[in-house]
């Protein structure tokens, strides 16, 4: 039987239509956009349709957009890049972000700067009332993740940016998983920066964007040439970049349908999995969330091991940056969960190509696998 992939929060693959837009520029049109040739030109033109179209999902504009590495890069920029190192302001954070903004916000205060971090509800949202606490007059910088990749609850970013702008602070969000997934509009939300990364959006590896609002300066954390506005250095990625544009038009196209269709199939897989398996808990909010991702603990079991019981169905035992360890995700254990239930944790993320048939596997195999570990388990008790 064909494994079911439900991973989609770790990466997606990538479309064949991205794969399509990148084939020419990994192949004959392999100029140099800094080049004044032809070929060169070409290569510039592609890069700036890019820009457009990443732009164009967020409703930003084109000069508004630098490209990255990747996520983690561009939350490295935004968050070490858009305060100066004589800038003593505090910076104000929650406690269930990604690693990529929790490492930045650690380098801060090895430093010598103040973190705040706001703890989010047991219902993995974070209170804007509680953010207005921590953020007075010496904040300079607020991140806030959008939406939150293990459990995949939405912050109020929206809210936390009027919080921040009153208080004179640049607002962060890291969209990684929200793009593509939700509508996310960098006026309505107010964010100065904004981090995309492109493997989340079926794109390639190794590519992302930074958002960054006109008139905000940011620092480069690299010297070289002067592309990217000098931000981000080095010769332009042309395939990869031509890849996310393309990933970023194929979502537009498709957000309000797939929206819907995932949230769809993430119901039925819920409601199966809590008719066959007593006792299992959704993690988060259940309406405030991403349409494709369910965060649930299946009780009296570990959750890797009930995945390498399992082989038929492809999930995360919470963040797939958390792979190698049997300890429990920090994300659930801030939520205040106990450890041992914290250890039943499966992220289960669903996409695009995602179909019902894989939604009624997945229900009986994981069921199956649980009913299994759960008797040894009473066995040896």
């Amino acid at each position: 039987m064909q494994p079911v992939y439900f991973d989609y929060n770790a990466t997606t693959p990538v479309a064949p239509e991205v794969l399509a837009a990148m084939m020419p520029f990994l192949t004959g049109s392999f100029g140099n956009p800094s080049s004044s040739h032809a070929l060169g030109r070409q290569a510039h033109a592609a890069v700036e349709r890019a820009r457009a179209e990443v732009a164009g999902l967020i409703g930003a504009e084109p000069d508004e957009i630098l490209f990255t590495g990747g996520g983690t890069e561009a939350n490295n920029l935004a968050i070490r890049g858009s305060l100066a190192p004589d800038d003593h302001r505090a910076v104000v954070t929650t406690a269930i972000e990604h690693p990529a903004t929790e490492e930045c916000c650690r380098l801060h205060e090895a430093a010598g700067r103040v973190v705040r971090r706001v703890a989010a509800g047991p219902d993995g949202i974070v209170r804007a009332a509680d953010m207005a606490k921590a953020i007075d007059r010496d904040a300079g910088l607020v991140t806030v993740i959008l939406a939150q990749n293990e459990i995949g609850t939405v912050q109020p970013v929206a809210e936390i940016s009027a919080l921040a702008r009153s208080a004179g602070a640049l607002i962060h969000t890291d969209a990684a998983q929200a793009v593509g997934k939700l509508p996310v509009d960098v006026r309505r939300l107010g964010a100065d920066l904004l981090s995309i990364a492109g493997h989340k959006l079926n794109a390639a590896k190794g590519i992302g964007a930074l958002f960054i609002r006109r008139g905000v300066a940011v620092r480069p954390l690299l010297v070289g040439g002067g592309q990217e506005r000098g931000i981000r250095p080095g010769t332009e990625n042309v395939p990869y970049i031509v890849g996310l544009g393309a990933a970023c038009a194929l979502a537009g196209e498709r957000l309000t349908h797939r929206r819907g269709m995932l949230a769809a199939l993430s119901q039925r897989l819920l409601t199966g999995l809590r008719e066959t398996v007593p006792g299992l808990v959704l993690v988060g909010d259940p309406e405030r969330r991403l349409p494709n991702t369910l965060n649930v603990l299946f009780p009296g079991v570990s959750g890797r091991r009930l995945l390498e019981t399992c082989p038929a169905v492809m999930a995360s035992v919470g963040s797939a940056c958390h792979a190698d360890s049997e300890e429990p995700s920090a994300i659930l254990t801030a939520l205040g969960f106990e450890r041992a239930a914290a250890l039943g944790a499966v992220r289960l993320s669903l996409g695009w190509d995602s179909t019902p048939e894989d939604i009624d596997t997945a229900i009986t195999e994981l069921a199956g696998a649980w009913r299994s570990l759960a008797s040894v388990r009473q066995s040896a008790a």
